[in-house]
């Protein structure tokens, strides 16, 4: 168990509230439209303090509102609680009462993991989807990942503009910490998918996917070194000069997950694609826990209405298996497999409250 209560203040269409979460987790049964997703995302948002679902700030508080509200309290009593000041286009974020002095010193100081409808952009998207997603998973497991990615960005943000002028020298003069930076990124991307590639087929078999399926990271292995970088950074100026950016680096890596000899991407059905999408998630739960010693909330929005019978009753046992809290959303109460037995909440016009009998 992680958390002991979310409090709401101004979010989205939710009534304002402080909900204790059940040990195990809890059924979200309401019709669409009335804030099951938006509980999810509340629960989401003190993970990097920003939507899950890409709003910005001033769209995520009740609409003419001056802001919200979001905070969470963990197991071990560690507060968290993030405030956005609508007029002034201001976020305060606290923790144990004490407020940071900038967002990356709270940056998962509470963890939470998502399945939501739109990651099959994880499978069927382009590169970019994956590397955010990876991106994002690592610098939650190791703080020392994230130091380096926003190193990384600074540099490669100026080189580029650097390189947009045709200022060689300039460009130039941050080789040196791209190359640091970027090599620590590449060493842990693919140190993660060798140690990865094994247990997602796992995640995928118990699912039940019956074809071979194979994840790895594809990038040039001699990023992984720092010493490395001046001799194709310089290899590739030409090129770097007349299109503006710089063509060197993990910006530009994949994570490749393949299906029977080809790309799940382009090859698998849509149900393949999902199932594979979900076992990415619990990959990234596992990960997470491996690496800070603590259960990720998972949160699980309507997924079983996209799977078959077979794979929603595996998915479900799944869930069922694994510590932790679990909160699961659903239209009704029979779309929730059999298995789920949880404490069910209604979501109705914004308003939460427990219904009397947990599941069946």
């Amino acid at each position: 168990m992680q958390a002991v209560e979310l409090v709401l203040r101004s979010y989205r269409n939710l009534a304002d509230a402080a909900l204790e979460l059940p040990a195990d987790g809890v059924a979200l049964i309401g019709p669409n439209g009335h804030g099951k997703t938006n509980l999810l995302e509340a629960l989401a948002y003190p993970v990097l303090f920003r939507s899950v679902r890409g709003a910005p700030d001033r769209e995520v508080g009740q609409f003419g509102g001056p802001g919200f509200q979001v905070g969470v309290t963990t197991a071990s009593g560690s507060n968290v609680v993030a405030t956005y000041y609508a007029p002034q286009r201001r976020k305060r974020i606290t923790i144990d009462g004490e407020e940071q002095s900038t967002i990356a010193t709270a940056i998962g100081r509470w963890l939470a993991v998502g399945f939501f409808p739109t990651d099959l952009v994880l499978v069927q998207g382009g590169a970019a989807e994956r590397r955010r997603w990876l991106d994002r998973m690592l610098s939650l497991a190791d703080r020392t990942y994230l130091e380096a990615l926003m190193r990384y960005r600074g540099a490669l943000a100026q080189r580029n503009a650097a390189l947009r002028t045709a200022n060689i020298a300039a460009a130039d003069a941050f080789n040196p910490a791209l190359a640091s930076a970027g090599s620590a990124l590449a060493r842990g991307r693919r140190r993660w998918a060798s140690d990865a590639a094994s247990l997602w087929r796992a995640e995928l078999a118990t699912l039940g996917e019956a074809a071979a399926v194979t994840l790895r990271y594809r990038g040039d292995e001699a990023l992984d070194e720092a010493g490395a970088w001046e001799e194709l950074l310089i290899a590739s100026r030409s090129r770097d000069i007349a299109r503006g950016q710089t063509h060197v680096g993990p910006h530009r890596d994949d994570v490749v997950l393949g299906l029977g000899g080809h790309t799940l991407r382009h090859y698998g059905s849509t149900g393949q694609q999902r199932t594979a999408a979900i076992a990415l998630r619990l990959l990234e739960l596992e990960t997470l826990a491996d690496a800070r010693h603590v259960r990720p909330v998972l949160l699980v929005d309507d997924v079983f209405a996209e799977l078959d019978h077979d794979r929603q009753r595996r998915l479900a046992k799944r869930l069922v298996a694994r510590p932790g809290q679990r909160i699961v959303t659903a239209p009704r109460a029979e779309e929730l497999p059999a298995e789920l037995d949880l404490p069910r909440w209604d979501v109705q016009h914004g308003m939460i409250h427990p219904v009397a009998t947990a599941a069946a």
